[in-house]
């Protein structure tokens, strides 16, 4: 049951509400936190990329294809992210990232 939890918590984008809502009601073992913090560092990076991308596509002066384009790029690493964090979860092997996993180790 705890592992279907887990799989909710790393789904993109919908994933952000069962880790906040775990996180802010201060629920669950230290790993389930742990996976918490990572889904919502990922959802907030992923997020705060979009609006810049999305950004620079309407104000830039490089043209729109190729921001649009690297916008795309950008979610589809973070949506593949989750996918390969659900296949280690599967797996049983460590749900660390280097570099967002010490970010998300920071969050309180």
């Amino acid at each position: 049951m705890k592992r279907l939890s887990f799989y909710f918590t790393l789904v993109p984008v919908f994933g952000f509400f069962p880790a906040w809502w775990r996180l802010y009601r201060h629920q669950g073992s230290a790993q389930e936190q742990a996976i918490s913090r990572l889904a919502m560092t990922l959802a907030f990076l992923w997020l705060s990329g979009y609006i810049l991308f999305g950004t620079a596509a309407n104000h830039g002066e490089l043209g729109s294809l190729p921001v649009l384009i690297g916008g795309s790029l950008w979610t589809t690493t973070y949506f593949l992210t989750c996918f390969g964090l659900m296949v280690r979860l599967s797996q049983g092997k460590s749900l660390w990232l280097p570099g967002i996993g010490q970010i998300s180790d920071r969050l309180p």
